[in-house]
């Protein structure tokens, strides 16, 4: 059965028809071209496929494409102003070397921006390990993952995002 779904993706509205049973992953990947958003493991544990859905990280390997209709959804590719103008968890996963490979870092980042945002920007190494417990590296020991969102949230609270 096919379905219309209608959602903000990016701040863009975005349509189109999916079988009832397309994870709003697949929706975004396939349909969308948009591959920031990763699909590491099909269980739900990894959290590569983290993003927000209506301002709350999701993972979108968990939420049927139908079931964002009428969403905003925002993934990492609608994170940054401008190629020159990296969202401030993004350059702090940079300047931090908060990533290897890459490929947990769009949802360790998605994570990231919300576990600091229900924290009131106000997070300790000891809330940063807890929080990211649904978020699997398989490259790094977390240090500096940990490092750059701490340093993250003070970026972001002085900038006001």
């Amino acid at each position: 059965m096919t379905m219309s779904v209608s959602m903000s993706v990016n701040g863009k509205t975005v349509s189109g028809n999916v079988e009832a049973r397309t994870l709003l992953v697949q929706f975004l990947r396939e349909n969308l071209g948009l591959t920031g958003t990763h699909v590491g493991c099909d269980t739900s544990q990894c959290g590569a496929c983290v993003v927000h859905v209506d301002g709350i990280s999701v993972k979108s390997c968990t939420l049927l494409a139908v079931q964002a209709d009428g969403a905003k959804v925002t993934t990492i590719e609608g994170l940054a102003k401008s190629a020159e103008q990296l969202h401030p968890m993004q350059e702090a996963f940079r300047e931090n070397h908060g990533l290897q490979c890459g490929f947990c870092t769009p949802g360790m980042v998605m994570s990231a921006i919300d576990l600091v945002k229900r924290h009131n920007y106000e997070v300790t190494e000891e809330i940063v390990r807890h929080g990211l417990e649904g978020n699997i590296c398989r490259c790094t020991g977390y240090h500096n993952i940990v490092k750059a969102i701490v340093a993250g949230a003070s970026a972001m609270k002085a900038a006001g995002v």
